[in-house]
């Protein structure tokens, strides 16, 4: 019945999953991330700091510690943790060493991450001297699904330069690191509330509906937040992606299948509780003659409620779909579980006034998704410590709590709000 007024947010989904696709799960091959620049400094100072095994390797503290193990391989110790909590160490093997101009490094050993991971990854390092400054350039080459880890390899090594630079210039290493400090990712959330803005109209009632997606979008990347810190981990922090909306990082990888489907499922777990208390308070402010108030915290419902209830959908890289894969460890099981799911999610569409077409588009859209964004995980070195029974049933009762409570929140929005 209302559904005519969701064409601008079905352009904004559809646009954002063709997003995820590219970021996520498009075939781009074999690429190489190409950054250079000129520093006021000779080679063999350049060198000290760049080759793994040079007298100035710990410059920046990425790694804590560099043994040699033999001519042409290094254990290297580096500045994260692993899921023991210990840094993570690797074992590099050097091509092509031509001291002070240029070499090659391949990872052949990872406490962490599993060999495929670093299959096709090599990293040269060339540097040209005029005689007054260093042409340094870095090249580094890997195959990729998606550009989302593309783009951060070359803002990493752009990044890595700029200190190196500094650090050449004054001896010293100074973080260069803004985008994750907690004045850009407020500009970030304004910006991605400014950009959203057209798609709910250009008025003053689009702005607020934009501005509460945004605060959906950073509540819900809380709860991934807050589950992190209960798992243990030293650090977690949020990073607002304008338009697409956020990403939660805990401080090491994943230890156990609980911690990975208990950190999926607070996501929507945790903002059922604000989206309830929005609901509630709907209709005494609006009774009480507040409709401004109201009319926030009814569009904070709706809107948080259809958000997290779409981010629970079982599609691979979303929560739902981690949860399920978690919970399921059998392919059989899996599908099953998945085809309740979407099916939940298509019966929840069908009570908000949707067309049987509108429906089977979105099902498709969602198997369609899932299908290419399999598969594009980080496999870990060792296995996951597996589930017990008693913390299987705790995370699969809670998918179904949020799940339900999300449902019926977007039902009273599609009744009581659209």
């Amino acid at each position: 019945m209302f559904a005519s007024n969701l064409l601008p947010l079905g352009l904004l989904v559809a646009i954002n999953l063709g997003l995820i696709w590219f970021l996520m799960g498009a075939p781009i091959g074999t690429r190489t991330v190409v950054v250079s620049r000129r520093i006021a400094a000779s080679p063999e100072k350049l060198w000290s700091a760049l080759f793994p095994l040079g007298e100035n390797a710990l410059w920046d503290g990425s790694y804590l510690s560099v043994e040699q193990k033999s001519p042409d391989t290094a254990d290297i110790a580096i500045a994260f943790d692993g899921r023991d909590g210990q840094p993570i160490r690797r074992v590099v093997r050097f091509e092509s060493v031509d001291p002070f101009k240029t070499f090659t490094m391949r990872t052949i050993d990872d406490t962490s991450l599993h060999g495929s991971f670093w299959a096709n990854h090599c990293e040269k390092v060339m540097l040209e001297t005029d005689g007054a400054t260093t042409l340094v350039t870095i090249r580094e080459t890997d195959k990729y699904r998606g550009f989302a880890f593309l783009g951060f390899r070359y803002f990493k090594n752009r990044r890595h330069m700029h200190a190196l630079s500094q650090w050449a210039l004054t001896g010293s290493y100074k973080s260069n690191g803004i985008f994750e400090k907690l004045p850009m990712q407020v500009a970030m959330a304004v910006l991605s509330a400014l950009i959203l803005w057209p798609f709910f109209g250009l008025t003053k009632a689009g702005l607020m509906l934009s501005a509460v997606l945004t605060a959906v979008v950073v509540l819900h990347e809380a709860g991934h937040m807050f589950a992190f810190r209960a798992m243990g981990h030293k650090t977690a922090r949020m990073i607002i992606i304008p338009f697409l909306g956020g990403v939660a990082l805990g401080g090491r990888p994943y230890n156990s299948h609980f911690e990975v489907g208990f950190s999926a499922l607070m996501g929507a777990g945790f903002s059922v509780f604000p989206v309830i208390a929005a609901i509630s308070l709907y209709s005494p402010l609006n009774d009480a003659g507040y409709h401004a108030a109201a009319a926030i915290a009814g569009a904070f419902g709706t809107i948080g409620a259809i958000f997290n209830l779409g981010n629970l959908v079982p599609v691979w890289k979303f929560d739902g779909g981690q949860v399920i894969r978690q919970v399921f460890r059998s392919r059989t099981g899996q599908g099953i579980a998945s085809f309740v799911l979407l099916a939940g999610l298509l019966f929840v569409g069908k009570l908000g006034g949707f067309s049987n077409q509108a429906l089977v588009v979105v099902g498709v859209v969602f198997s369609i998704l899932s299908i290419v964004t399999n598969g594009t995980g980080v496999k870990p070195r060792h296995a996951l410590n597996p589930m017990t029974s008693v913390e299987r049933a705790l995370v699969f009762c809670g998918l179904l709590a949020a799940f339900s409570a999300h449902a019926a929140g977007a039902v009273w929005g599609f009744t009581f709000y659209l």
